[in-house]
C-alpha cells in the first residue's frame, strides 16, 4: 500500500489559489478568504484533516512562507513535530528553518514517487500551486480536499494545469455547502 498524497486548500470557483490570506502574498485581489463571511463550520475540514495528516509537503516558496508563520503558531501546533518535505531543486540544507520538526528536501517527482512507497500515512500539501500542478501531471496526487470560495479571480496561480494531457477522473468522496457560499469538495483521484 502506498502513502496517500493529499492537496488541501482554499480555491476560487475558477481554480485560482493565489493569495487567499492577503495582498502581501502577491495577487491584487489577495485576501479573498478573509472577504468571505466567516462561518465556523465552513472551516471544519481543516480540523478534520489533522487526524489524517502524518506529514506535510511544500514547494520551496510555500515552505518559506508557511515555516515562518506556522512554526510558532498556536493554531498550527499540531503540525510542529510532523515530518515535512520540501520539493526544491535550489533550496540548500542550510536554508531550512530550525525548530519546526524533521525536514527533508526532495529534488524531483521521482523522489516523491519513492516517498509514496515508504511506511506512514497521508502527506498533505498546503499552498504550493506549482508543486500541485506538477504532481497532478505526474499522477502523484491521490486526493483533493478543497474549500471552494464564491469568487472569480481570473488571473493568478491556478491549482490545475492547463497542459494538454489525458483526462483525469475524480470520484466525489464528500461535499457540503455552507451559508456563506463556501463549498467543501473532497475528491479521490481515480488512478
Amino acid at each position: 500500500m502506498t502513502r496517500e498524497v493529499v492537496y488541501t486548500g482554499f480555491v476560487s470557483v475558477d481554480g485560482v489559489v493565489d493569495s487567499p490570506g492577503g495582498q502581501i502574498e502577491g495577487h491584487r485581489s489577495g485576501g479573498w478568504v478573509m472577504d468571505t463571511e466567516f462561518v465556523p463550520e465552513a472551516y471544519s475540514l481543516k480540523e478534520e484533516e489533522l487526524a489524517d495528516t502524518t506529514a506535510l509537503m511544500f514547494g520551496r516558496r510555500s515552505y518559506e512562507a508557511f515555516a515562518t508563520a506556522w512554526r510558532d503558531s498556536e493554531d498550527h501546533a499540531a503540525y510542529k513535530e510532523l515530518p515535512k518535505y520540501v520539493v526544491s531543486t535550489s533550496l540548500a540544507e542550510g536554508d531550512l528553518i530550525e525548530g519546526w520538526g524533521p525536514i527533508r528536501i526532495l529534488r524531483s517527482t521521482d523522489d516523491i514517487a519513492e516517498l509514496k512507497h515508504t511506511d506512514g500515512g497521508a502527506i498533505f500539501i498546503h499552498g504550493s500551486a506549482e508543486l500541485a500542478r506538477r504532481l497532478s501531471d505526474a499522477e502523484l496526487i491521490d486526493r483533493y480536499n478543497l474549500l471552494v470560495f464564491p469568487v472569480l479571480l481570473g488571473a493568478g496561480k491556478s491549482l490545475f494545469s492547463r497542459a494538454d494531457r489525458d483526462k483525469q477522473t475524480l470520484r466525489l468522496r464528500e461535499s457540503a455547502v455552507y451559508s456563506n457560499g463556501v463549498t467543501k469538495l473532497i475528491y479521490d483521484v481515480v488512478h
